[in-house]
């Protein structure tokens, strides 16, 4: 096969996850505007905030594609053609879309913006990638439920230019290609318009109706009893098999600023490491391990995944504690800060292009340069000397147990 190199897609939920998304190696990232978006609680884009995100990512070589892939309903259609216009004056790369007749009101009021189809549309067959096709979509997103042999066999049955693009890391949703019911009836938010309460990561337990108010835990004794379990997705040792695809989606638009950056560099460094022909350094491969995360799988990729009985609840071990805004040569550095810590706490920092090191900090300094032992003002800035320089935008994090069986502050020396 003749090399080739996929894009990375990661998501921007607001303008500081796309910064991140993209000076951690995006080559593409995907966004909403403030409305028919799939995740309606993420920060997501003001028209002016969007023109702004397009611009950053312009400047630095990397597309975006917005959403506009919820499934709208008569009432909301009147407005879908201005929002389609302050897409097409922001100057969006691509339009994510599921719908028919949004795909189609797209090509008339955005026209200069590719036509991609979301995974919403549950594309699982050569013969409705080519129907989407024969309209005018440059891309489908594959439903997540394909194996890679059904996904080859698209590949092997649809136009060459016809580009396919695959979900490779993130949540599942416990539906078909996440058109879910279960949030619409338990809570009456509308998963397919972007307020999913998630109710399939929810901690259930059992009420018998005669002893109302008697809750019974749920508990696994071999048999297999967790009724809604759902795993992440994780394809990071398996890029080989991925390469013949155009684009890899990394799934967490809601997801943390932290999230977006670690997890795009892993996969970056994963993908260059491919592409030349070599193994991918450890060190990277274990930046997965570093974010919020519910046990990790394979999803449907190789078969089935079949049934997930341990434990899974989110692994959440590493909190981000600050940002460095500038560094000069000899590492006096300038940060901005997002949880506290204090001096002698062992952190580790991370950055773009930057392998990631641990560090003892130091005593720093406040604005004013007077002597500051714990920062805890959120946002505040402050200052710390830095073993080397280290680009802005690197992340200094601390080992926290913040899941669900964690008890507090952890330090790992």
């Amino acid at each position: 096969m003749a090399d080739k190199r996929p894009e990375l897609l990661a998501p921007a939920g607001d303008l500081e996850r796309l910064r991140m998304a993209v000076l951690y190696g995006a080559d593409a990232v995907y966004l909403a505007g403030t409305d028919f978006g799939m995740r309606a609680f993420a920060g997501n884009f003001s028209p002016e905030g969007l023109a702004e995100a397009v611009a950053f990512a312009h400047a630095h070589g990397v597309q975006v594609h917005c959403t506009v892939n919820t499934m709208p309903r008569n009432e909301e259609m009147d407005r879908l053609p201005a929002h389609l216009e302050v897409l097409e004056s922001a100057g969006v790369d691509a339009v994510i879309l599921a719908d028919l007749g949004a795909f189609q009101l797209a090509g008339k009021y955005a026209p200069h913006a590719a036509r991609h189809v979301s995974t919403q549309a549950g594309v699982t067959n050569y013969e409705t990638a080519r129907a989407w096709h024969g309209i005018g979509a440059s891309r489908v997103i594959l439903a997540r439920e394909l194996s890679l042999e059904e996904i080859r066999t698209i590949r092997e049955k649809t136009p060459p230019d016809l580009e396919l693009e695959a979900f490779v890391h993130g949540a599942m949703c416990v539906s078909y290609s996440g058109r879910c019911l279960l949030s619409n009836y338990m809570t009456g938010r509308d998963s397919s318009r972007g307020a999913c309460a998630q109710p399939c990561r929810y901690k259930y337990a059992l009420m018998e109706e005669k002893r109302p108010g008697e809750f019974f835990p749920i508990e696994e004794d071999g048999g297999g009893a967790y009724i809604l379990n759902s795993r992440d997705m994780c394809m990071i040792d398996h890029l080989e098999d991925l390469r013949f695809l155009d684009s890899l989606k990394i799934e967490g638009r809601a997801k943390s600023a932290y999230y977006a950056a670690v997890v795009t560099a892993a996969y970056r460094h994963g993908l260059d490491a491919l592409a030349a022909g070599e193994e991918i350094d450890p060190v990277w491969r274990d930046e997965v391990e570093h974010v919020s995360h519910r046990p990790y799988s394979t999803g449907f990729f190789y078969g089935p995944p079949g049934q997930y009985y341990d434990d899974a609840r989110y692994v959440r071990e590493w909190q981000i504690a600050a940002i460095v805004t500038d560094c000069d040569g000899e590492g006096n550095a300038a940060l901005s800060l997002r949880n506290k810590f204090r001096a002698g706490d062992t952190v580790e920092l991370v950055g773009p292009a930057l392998r990631p090191f641990e560090m003892t900090v130091p005593e720093m300094t406040d604005a004013d340069g007077l002597p500051l032992f714990e920062p805890r003002t959120p946002q505040s800035v402050f200052h710390m000397k830095l073993p080397r320089q280290v680009p802005p935008w690197t992340i200094v994090r601390r080992a926290k147990d913040l899941s669900a069986r964690g008890n507090g502050y952890s330090q790992r020396g």
